[in-house]
């Protein structure tokens, strides 16, 4: 569904992605991990066009992302749920969530879209008229998620939802994210939390100073093979 194929990317003379080859497949969820400075944020604002791709190819159903406007990316199925969550602090929920449904063909959709996603997150629907600045970590997690939700991607990219979160808090965004799976949405997240990945994915790769060192459906992967490569203990 989503090709990338021998991508170099960075911040002006600064590369950080070689040669990246990656496959996300419709309807599955893929997780990407990797230490610090992987390079895995970096891919994920490349293929929304937040980073300039200095060579290589970026294909939604075998057409080119390159060169597309990060607000077009929406038209074309494509989400971002940044790492920070950057919610809109002084907005309501509610008013934070109608914004992810601003491209015009979503706007229709936007009350039957807002209930669903009150019925997959209850949370926010009690907190609807809260300013999202008055929130939990969790909960503006939750309202990052379904402002993403709100454009009804086809692929939903997810960076570092786990972080800072208390360990009942991941469980739940975790559970929230096998219901989107479940729903048909395709996936790719970014997550440091290793064992709560490969209990949702279905594909890993894992990235190390720029490059895919491993690639394997996660029913196959060792953990601590996984975390010996990860600390750069086997190569």
């Amino acid at each position: 569904m989503l090709e990338i194929r021998n991508l170099r990317a960075g911040y002006g003379a600064i590369n950080v992605l070689w040669d990246v080859n990656l496959d996300f497949a419709e309807g599955q969820l893929t997780t990407i991990v990797g230490p610090n400075g992987a390079g895995k944020s970096t891919l994920l604002k490349a293929i929304m066009g937040l980073v300039p791709a200095s060579q290589g190819e970026i294909n939604l159903r075998g057409a080119s992302l390159l060169g597309r406007r990060t607000w077009d990316m929406a038209d074309v199925g494509l989400a971002l749920i940044p790492e920070g969550r950057m919610i809109f602090r002084d907005m309501t929920v509610e008013e934070n969530l109608v914004l992810g449904a601003f491209p015009q063909k979503q706007r229709a959709a936007m009350a039957s879209n807002l209930e669903r996603m009150y019925a997959l997150f209850p949370r926010l629907k009690e907190r609807r008229r809260q300013l999202a600045g008055s929130l939990s970590g969790g909960e503006a997690q939750m309202v990052a998620m379904a402002r993403g939700m709100m454009a009804e991607p086809k692929i939903l990219l997810i960076d570092e939802p786990s972080l800072g979160l208390a360990p009942v808090i991941v469980q739940e965004i975790f559970s929230i994210l096998r219901q989107l799976k479940q729903q048909g949405v395709t996936i790719v997240l970014v997550e440091q939390n290793t064992h709560m990945a490969l209990s949702v994915a279905d594909r890993v790769y894992m990235m190390r100073s720029g490059r895919v060192v491993l690639d394997k459906p996660a029913s196959e992967i060792d953990v601590a093979k996984l975390h010996d490569l990860y600390f750069a203990l086997e190569s």
